[in-house]
């Protein structure tokens, strides 16, 4: 695939302004590594916290009246038991009971939020488009999405947004 054909996180720019290297992945132009280079890069992150954009993996929204219902079809997990505000491992099966994709789920109001991967994001929004109709599945482009990894990770997130220790593993 041309470079030129390729996908652009919201975060393309500052990457390039940070003086990324820059190659596709995923159908996107996204970061190798910086000019500290990759053992730099690897060694900070093992020993404190780094932020990774990861804006290239497919979000949608889902909404109406039967999502949960529709979805449920779809995943062998239980969304109608998740709580406001949790989130969810789960996968998209085929008819026969095979695994197609992983996928998150997250429960927002009375919509779900999910997060599917780069390499399928297309053939994923095709699965619910197919099963759930268009006009439940929002496809959120124009978003970032970020990973913050490293054991440093909850200090620094905690010197942004005071309290967020507080926040319990898969909740949103």
């Amino acid at each position: 695939m041309a470079i030129e054909s390729l996908s652009r996180t919201p975060l393309y720019e500052l990457h390039k302004s940070l003086g990324a290297k820059l190659v596709p992945f995923a159908g996107y132009e996204m970061p190798l590594q910086y000019p500290a280079g990759i053992i730099a890069e690897h060694l900070h992150t093992r020993a404190k916290a780094s932020l990774f954009d990861v804006s290239h993996m497919g979000q949608v929204r889902l909404s109406g009246q039967e999502i949960i219902v529709g979805l449920e079809r779809l995943v062998p997990a239980d969304i109608a038991g998740l709580g406001q505000g949790r989130v969810r491992y789960t996968m998209f099966t085929n008819e026969a009971g095979g695994i197609l994709d992983d996928l998150m789920v997250g429960k927002d109001g009375g919509d779900l939020r999910l997060v599917v991967n780069a390499a399928r994001r297309r053939e994923d929004f095709s699965h619910l488009r197919n099963h759930l109709g268009a006009q439940a599945v929002q496809v959120l482009d124009d978003r970032a999405l970020l990973a913050l990894q490293g054991p440093a990770s909850v200090d620094v997130l905690e010197g942004l947004a005071p309290g967020i220790s507080d926040l319990a593993f898969m909740a949103s």
